[in-house]
């Protein structure tokens, strides 16, 4: 949606005279980074970059100085480092991240009860019901920043708009450390002029596909006939990009009490240390995680993968996507990115986990699956893949990439929990 790297920023100076921008997405600016850089000062305004310093890591998070490089979370350390050599490596310290996020929101549930949780660094919230005491939108969000920037000594940026979507994007284009208020009457001025890549799951082959087509602009989009957008990237596809060229997104604010998950974990007979093995298993979670979605008609937002060691100590990590997937494919990419940087590879473990949360099940959601870039033949290979198990036993067929000549460890048991359980 952005290049996160504050060029092309846009903010808001004053209030602006309406109250129908109600719904706010916080986002901490450059959350890991900023956090190191709280025990490191003196590297403020150079290129910083979090991760483990080895050819098999991947960046956690970049400064800003460090993504006008090019370098951007989750990519190989290896490619960051040849685009950006003067950057300089810290190691990731995630009990500090989870620290400041558990003392960043609490200052959101201060602002309104209603509060969804994106992640350890982002959330929406719905501060219509606040503004009588707090005031208007600009004052709740100007203060919110203030307050977070005194108590923590972290920026945020905040987009405030009607919808979910165009608060997000407007964050986005605020960044680093600004606000941008988008009342519902500019809605359409601010979206038109943008990129098609500005909408939510349009990914790089989708964006290839729709400007063969001559579409550049969301206002292209938002100015093309509905069957045309079918035709080019699917039935749901094309309704849901067009509603979003148009801002138009009925979904709500969903408090913690909202949400649910599906979770798989496996305890192994002996502990396992081999990253090959880890991830093999991460991919056989991944599967059963994506069959249980599909099953109860529901997509996730968020991965969460858990590791627990030999001594019991049990860590959680957690990756919100940018549009939600029912794909064990999807949910494995991320699982494994998460694990490679956890900075735990090669350590023996004695549990894995993977869990998707934030979910939505059909109907609460107008066009929720994402628009990954190559996903429609991964999704027809899984739903062919569920349809044999329907009929043959779950056992019956299995992923290609589960299979393999090497005894793969085995587990003492299996624990299926977090949420509806379809099966």
């Amino acid at each position: 949606m952005s290049k996160q790297d504050g060029s092309g920023r846009q903010v808001t100076l004053s209030a602006p005279d309406d109250d129908t921008a109600t719904i706010l997405h916080v986002d901490m600016d450059a959350f890991f980074a900023s956090v190191e850089l709280l025990e490191h000062p003196e590297l403020r305004g150079l290129p910083v970059v979090v991760g483990h310093r080895s050819q098999r890591s991947v960046v956690t998070a970049a400064t800003y100085e460090a993504r006008k490089f090019g370098v951007n979370s989750a990519m190989p350390m290896a490619v960051a480092l040849r685009r950006c050599p003067q950057a300089i490596v810290l190691e990731p310290h995630f009990d500090r991240y989870k620290h400041f996020s558990k003392q960043v929101m609490a200052m959101f549930d201060d602002v309104t009860p209603k509060v969804e949780r994106l992640g350890i660094d982002e959330a929406f919230l719905d501060v219509a019901g606040s503004r009588r005491l707090l005031g208007s939108t600009f004052d709740i969000a100007t203060a919110l920043r203030k307050r977070v920037h005194a108590e923590t000594g972290l920026h945020c940026s905040i987009g405030a708009a009607s919808t979910k979507f165009v608060a997000k994007l407007a964050s986005s284009v605020a960044k680093p450390d600004g606000l941008l208020i988008v009342p519902r009457d500019e809605t359409v001025a601010f979206l038109h002029p943008r990129p098609i890549s500005a909408l939510w799951g349009v990914g790089g082959r989708t964006e290839e596909v729709l400007r063969g087509y001559g579409l550049n602009t969301v206002g292209d989009v938002a100015h093309t006939p509905l069957d045309t957008l079918q035709r080019a990237i699917g039935p749901a596809g094309g309704a849901k990009i067009l509603d979003l060229a148009w801002g138009r997104d009925p979904r709500t604010v969903q408090t913690r009490a909202d949400e649910k998950s599906v979770g798989h974990e496996v305890t192994f007979e002996r502990d396992v240390a081999a990253p090959d093995e880890i991830r093999r298993e991460l991919f056989r979670l991944s599967d059963q995680v994506g069959r249980r979605l599909r099953a109860a008609g529901a997509v996730g937002r968020t991965v969460v993968l858990k590791l627990r060691f030999g001594d019991f100590t049990t860590i959680t990590r957690s990756k919100t996507l940018p549009d939600p997937t029912d794909l064990g494919r999807s949910i494995f990419e991320e699982a494994r990115s998460i694990y490679e940087a956890s900075g735990k590879i090669g350590t023996p473990l004695r549990l894995v986990g993977v869990r998707m949360e934030q979910l939505a099940f059909e109907g609460e959601i107008s066009g929720a699956v994402g628009l990954w870039d190559d996903d429609d033949a991964w999704r027809d290979a899984e739903s062919t893949m569920d349809a044999l198990r329907a009929r043959f036993g779950p056992g019956s067929v299995s992923p290609a990439s589960l299979l393999s000549t090497k005894k793969a460890p085995a587990p003492a048991r299996r624990v299926s929990e977090h949420g509806p359980a379809p099966e």
